[in-house]
């Protein structure tokens, strides 16, 4: 078994789709419209699904919005250097929630930092 993907719905695909490539750097790697169920999935990722876990954004045609909820956490994405990597992010315009830095009770570097939806994203120092 593996982990294939994880889905985020959006309320704007393009303004996700460019986030995610120009912000972090993923590649699209399909999308598809569903006119008879009112949808649109796009996936998008660092390598090709066949080896690796992928997020799918879901756009629900006509829903612009969303609420977080409580029970979601983050996203996790492993980065060579979470200051620079966090630099990075600024530069190109994204939203830093927590400045690169020692996690609380910890040593392991970590930031984060939000997509335009508002779901958090944290870049971890690769070990």
């Amino acid at each position: 078994m593996r982990i294939l993907h994880t889905m985020l719905r959006t309320g704007d695909l393009d303004r996700a789709i460019q986030f995610y490539t120009e912000i972090l750097g993923m590649k699209l790697l399909r999308r598809r419209d569903y006119p008879e169920g009112k949808f649109t999935l796009a996936f998008l990722g660092y390598g090709a699904e066949s080896d690796q876990s992928v997020i799918e954004l879901t756009y629900n045609w006509g829903v612009d919005r969303y609420e977080m909820g409580t029970a979601y956490g983050h996203i996790a994405l492993e980065v060579d250097d979470v200051y620079r990597a966090t630099d990075e992010v600024k530069r190109r315009g994204g939203k830093i929630l927590r400045e690169a830095g020692p996690m609380n009770a910890g040593t392991t570097i970590i930031s984060f930092i939000e997509d335009p939806d508002g779901y958090p994203i944290e870049l971890i120092g690769a070990k």
